[in-house]
């Protein structure tokens, strides 16, 4: 089956593809794809994982063609990023 990895930085994207058999879980696939010697700051134990931006599970079982992706963990609350990049004077919409 062949699988796409993707990992993002503020700075660097990655997208891999593999070739994984039958049966393969994402933790299969990401081992398979080489980006944990990439990138040695990501920790399957931590952080989060998904399949076409659905959280998933580190065992769940793959199909030909999913997209796996690695999530970076949140450093701030989105809010707050949000009401700081707006121009003084513009209200917050709720």
């Amino acid at each position: 089956m062949k699988i796409g990895i993707a990992y993002a930085q503020p700075n660097r994207q990655v997208w891999l593809n593999v070739e994984v058999p039958e049966g393969a879980t994402v933790k299969d696939a990401i081992e398979c794809s080489g980006i944990l010697k990439q990138f040695p700051e990501i920790d399957l134990e931590q952080q989060k994982v998904g399949i076409f931006s659905k959280l998933a599970k580190l065992d769940a079982a793959l199909e030909d063609g999913d997209r796996v992706e690695i999530y970076r963990p949140i450093i701030c609350d989105p809010k707050t990023v949000r009401r700081k990049a707006k121009p003084e004077g513009e209200e917050e919409e709720a």
